[in-house]
């Protein structure tokens, strides 16, 4: 971000498509949300750390499990040694286009290349292909790419009795 400031710079920042990390900061991925600005966040190693979500971007960016975010982690050995839980601080968070922008380019991590990001409402999954899920894909002839429906836990299970039964009970009586 070269624009500085608080709040009203953040959507001017936001509009800008290209990103480019300075010293200290990498994208990571959110992999959960811990409370009172605290997010759990996975770098390009595979290491997790807790990051905190400044109060600049509260309600103006929203962020989810699975969001990419660009992180200042140029004290995260300092904090490790001293004891501090929280090691980094969230610079930028990452939306859709920006993330598509940058998996082309060469400072997208190799380990989130495998995430998947959804341009419908913005989600990311990882989407590791396996030979079963594409056997059972083909066979089913009227699936709409979407996942099976499971049963619902919330009612009981209730059974369904044709009319002809009722009709031939109430005249055995």
């Amino acid at each position: 971000m070269a624009t500085k400031g608080g709040r009203k710079n953040l959507k001017r920042a936001v509009n800008d498509e290209t990103l480019t990390l300075q010293p200290g900061q990498s994208i990571m991925q959110v992999v959960s949300l811990r409370g009172s600005n605290l997010i759990e966040v996975v770098d390009a190693k595979g290491e997790k750390a807790l990051a905190i979500f400044p109060a600049k971007f509260q309600k103006s960016m929203w962020i989810k499990r699975g969001s990419f975010v660009v992180v200042d982690d140029g004290g995260r050995e300092e904090a490790v040694e001293s004891g501090r839980k929280v090691s980094c601080v969230v610079v930028q968070v990452l939306f859709h286009e920006q993330v598509r922008v940058l998996q082309k380019s060469p400072e997208w991590p190799e380990i989130f290349k495998s995430v998947m990001v959804n341009s419908s409402n913005g989600n990311s999954q990882r989407n590791p292909p396996t030979t079963q899920e594409n056997s059972e894909l083909d066979s089913s002839e009227d699936d709409d790419g979407l996942p099976p429906l499971e049963a619902n836990t919330n009612r009981r299970p209730t059974e369904l009795q044709s009319a002809t039964e009722s009709d031939s009970d109430i005249e055995d009586s």
